[in-house]
């Protein structure tokens, strides 16, 4: 059996072992571990993110941050270089390769998985040429050309997310109806189409898009039902952190929202998500950890009470 490269869910360092097709996310440089929920570390390098306000917006800056959420136990870093804020005007293709590109060039020398959170085919294929890891994808390869360039790079992994509208548009009119059937429909028709293209199913994993086009009480019918989900037989990325959702619930603005962001990675994790992508990576690390422990003693007293005698 050939070996490959995995990460370390508890401190996301790389290790080397048998490869194995179960609850591996496949990806450019590394064959991640699924067993144990990973942590997605966010980098934005905009200088208008709803969330940090633009302190990540030159490469040094974003490098250090990088840095900083891989000492706070990130598994996976997700570099961005356009925010999709509700509202937010789209940013030219130049502007975004300028802003993306250097970090990228740099990032992969920090022998982490690197996403890159774009919807542009010309990004995408820019930063995969670069080394990158992860095409973490708003608009799920709906945009010309896309799909055939994660088609077209050997083994890259892909997040295909639901999202309703556009980022200019979705909370105008957000979606109606059942919305755990329409994301289910949606991702799942978005990932037969490409691995009709030649892409391994373990290349792909979906995300509900939490705050697309979604109204409150959909986002957190996403979360109470997210069994439904995962039945679908893929990996799941939950993206919860600091969200206008949780804003909405506890009536605390977007800067004071870590404990409401911690608490939601916790129960979507819980309720089958591999992997959560957050800004505050070192609370969520930690308590990921207090759920695994607690998870591990669960396990033990089903293992203790089948062998005993009936």
């Amino acid at each position: 059996m050939p070996e490959s490269t995995t990460v370390d869910p508890a401190g996301g360092n790389p290790v080397t072992g048998p490869a194995e097709s179960v609850s591996r996310w496949r990806t450019s440089r590394y064959l991640l571990d699924l067993s144990a929920p990973l942590v997605m570390g966010i980098v934005n390098v905009t200088p208008d993110s709803f969330s940090d306000g633009g302190r990540n917006a030159n490469t040094s800056a974003a490098l250090a941050h990088c840095e900083q959420l891989l000492a706070d136990g990130a598994n996976i870093l997700d570099i961005g270089g356009e925010s999709t804020r509700p509202g937010s005007p789209a940013v030219p293709l130049e502007e975004e390769l300028a802003r993306v590109l250097p970090v990228v060039r740099e990032a992969t020398r920090l022998n982490v998985p690197l996403s890159v959170d774009t919807y542009k085919p010309e990004v995408m294929r820019a930063v995969l040429d670069l080394g990158a890891d992860i095409v973490n994808d708003i608009w799920a390869l709906r945009q010309p050309g896309a799909a055939q360039v994660v088609a077209s790079h050997p083994q890259c992994g892909v997040c295909l997310m639901h999202m309703h509208r556009d980022p200019q548009t979705m909370q105008q009119a957000p979606m109606e109806g059942d919305p755990v059937q329409q994301v289910l429909s949606f991702l799942e028709r978005a990932a037969l189409d490409l691995q009709g293209l030649g892409v391994e199913k373990s290349r792909i994993v979906l995300d509900a898009g939490i705050g697309f086009g979604k109204t409150v009480e959909q986002n957190f019918a996403l979360l109470a039902q997210q069994a439904r989900l995962q039945a679908a037989g893929y990996a799941w990325l939950a993206g919860w952190s600091r969200k206008s959702s949780l804003g909405a619930v506890t009536g605390l603005p977007v800067d004071q929202r870590l404990g409401a962001s911690v608490a939601a990675a916790v129960l979507a994790v819980e309720r089958g998500a591999r992997i959560v992508r957050a800004h505050d990576v070192r609370d969520t690390v930690a308590a990921l950890r207090v759920w695994q422990a607690m998870q591990a003693q669960q396990d033990a007293l089903r293992g203790s009470s089948a062998t005993q005698p009936q």
